[in-house]
Parts: C-alpha cells; structure tokens; sequence
C-alpha cells in the first residue's frame, strides 16, 4: 500500500469517526437538550442518567479516533493539510476535555439527583451542562468542516522525498 493510500484511507477514518462525534454531539443539542427542558424534571434525570451510561463509552470512543486519526494524519501530512489535521485533532481534544472536566462531573450529581432529590440550585447547575454541551458540540462540528475541507480541497500527501 503506498503512502498516499495510507493517508486517504487515515483521512477517511479520521472523516468517518469526528463526524459520528459531530453527529452524535448535534443530534443531542439540537433534540435531546430540548426534550430535556420540556419535560418534568424527575423524568429528565431519570433519562439523563440512563443516557449517559450508554454514551460513556461510545463517545469517548469516538473522540478517542478523532484525536488520534486527525493527529497521525498531521505527523504523516505537510503544510496546509498539516495545519488542518493538526487543528482537528486539537479540537476533538478540546471535545474530550471539556467532556470529561465539565459535563461528566455534572453527570455524576445528575445520577445521584436521579435516586434522591436535586438541589435548590440545579437549574444553574444544569444550565452549566448545557454550557459544556454547547461547546464541545461547537468544537467537533468545527473539526467535522475541517476535515471536509480538507478532503474538498487538494487531498493531502505525504511529505515531499529529498
């Protein structure tokens, strides 16, 4: 397999997984966060919490092969593909941060509000959710257009032989 075919194929990889992670991040802002809103909140911690037991491992998943395909596409390109990759993979990081230090912690109270009684601030506390959710949604989608632009534009190839 030549070079080239091994960057596409990373290219496609890289595609495939940030888009599931854009799609996944999308369809929650744009149906699941207001459904939250529009129901009683018993039944909103109660979905949240079972939610996030499924989403626990096949996001992390995916933004696991978004960092780590759009970062190995970045060592393996140069010049502009490089910088695009580059800044995809950074993205999909910041997707993975802001997961695991905003929304999983605010999860884990979500849970346990599920069993008891949430507190009197929750609204802030779940608006806080919403916040997170808005952003690492933002930075998946941006590294989505990323690598769309990537593949729309030049292919990229590997770096240049002496």
């Amino acid at each position: 397999m030549t070079a080239a075919m091994r960057i596409r194929l990373l290219l496609g990889l890289a595609l495939l997984a940030t888009g599931l992670l854009a799609g996944a991040f999308g369809y929650g802002a744009a149906n699941l966060v207001p459904t939250f809103n529009a129901v009683p909140l018993d039944m909103r911690l109660s979905f949240h919490a079972e939610l996030m037991k499924m989403n626990g491992i096949t996001m992390q998943a995916a933004m696991a092969v978004s960092t780590l395909s759009s970062l190995t596409l970045a060592a393996l390109t140069h010049g502009r593909a490089r910088l695009i990759a580059a800044t995809a993979a950074v993205l999909t990081l910041a997707s993975f941060l802001i997961t695991r230090l905003g929304n999983v912690p605010i999860n884990g109270r979500i849970k346990r509000w599920a069993l008891t009684t949430p507190p009197a601030d929750h609204a802030e506390i779940l608006q806080r959710w919403e916040l997170f959710n808005n952003l690492r949604t933002l930075t998946a989608l941006t590294a989505f257009a990323l690598l769309i632009t990537l593949t729309l534009t030049r292919p990229p190839t590997g770096p240049k032989q002496p």
